[in-house]
């Protein structure tokens, strides 16, 4: 005799991985150039894409979900390694290739990239906290915050890994030409979600991840004891105000070196 399904069984659905990408300063393209510059950058996605192998999302059933200043794009799991390394790196070089031909008359094109994996649900795959994840990942200010230090030195494109990504792909070993040094642990958090907070790390291709956390207002710095630890705001309400007064810096310090110096001096000498 066959046994049948318990009434309340409901089969896990199914997973992917999920790739969102969202144009800075979107709403500021004069209109009349809204749609042409949001067409450069889906050919540049297609192409980046066909590049890395990977399956055009645009050509599956429910996999591209437009966003109008940007896409969330739905792969096979297996190809979560592939939308980090070599993906993020190759966007990155095109964005600029793209920057430098452009008309001078032409908007300026940078990306925020959000990279996630999970469980996508519905006959039109329309539902799911995966998807809910990646674009709180891409609204983010962590991830705001690593495309200002990527504009600073030059650079198109900054991206956040979930810490599910992260763990599977770049702590696992499946990043070829990406370490943990390429990142930067932060914290996600959205303006208008006050609830909201999780884990990630950020990359911006050509830059090592101590140079990007400099740029994270409510992060620690690397060289400081409390690395790794909750940030506590100061009497300005700033996690990098400094207790009783003291230096302050108008510009971003690369590396730990100066701002473990300072932390060693303070822990030294406190205030009294």
């Amino acid at each position: 005799m066959s046994s049948s399904p318990h009434p309340e069984e409901k089969q896990i659905p199914a997973e992917f991985a999920l790739l969102a990408f969202d144009m800075e300063k979107y709403s500021q393209i004069p209109e009349a150039k809204m749609e042409s510059t949001r067409s450069d950058v889906d050919d540049i996605v297609a192409s980046v894409l066909a590049d890395c192998g990977l399956p055009d999302p645009q050509a599956l059933p429910h996999s591209y979900k437009d966003g109008g200043d940007g896409a969330i794009l739905l792969f096979p799991p297996e190809a979560l390694a592939r939308i980090i390394d070599p993906l993020l790196g190759r966007l990155s070089a095109a964005l600029g290739r793209y920057d430098q031909q452009r008309l001078a008359s032409s908007p300026l094109v940078r990306l925020r990239v959000a990279v996630h994996a999970g469980p996508v649900t519905g006959p039109e795959l329309r539902s799911g906290n995966a998807l809910v994840d990646v674009s709180r990942l891409l609204d983010s200010q962590a991830v705001r915050q690593a495309l200002k230090s990527a504009a600073d030195t030059g650079g198109f494109l900054a991206g956040v890994l979930s810490e599910t990504a992260y763990q599977r792909c770049v702590h696992g070993g499946y990043t070829p030409q990406l370490a943990p040094l390429h990142f930067a642990q932060a914290t996600a958090r959205v303006s208008d979600k006050p609830g909201y907070q999780a884990l990630c790390h950020l990359h911006v291709p050509g830059m090592p991840g101590t140079a990007i956390t400099p740029y994270l207002s409510d992060e620690p710095d690397p060289g400081s004891p409390a690395a790794g630890s909750s940030p506590e705001p100061g009497p300005s309400g700033s996690a990098s105000a400094a207790q009783g007064g003291g230096i302050q810096f108008h510009a971003p310090l690369y590396g730990a070196t100066v701002g473990g110096h300072i932390e060693r001096v303070r822990n030294t000498y406190p205030h009294r």
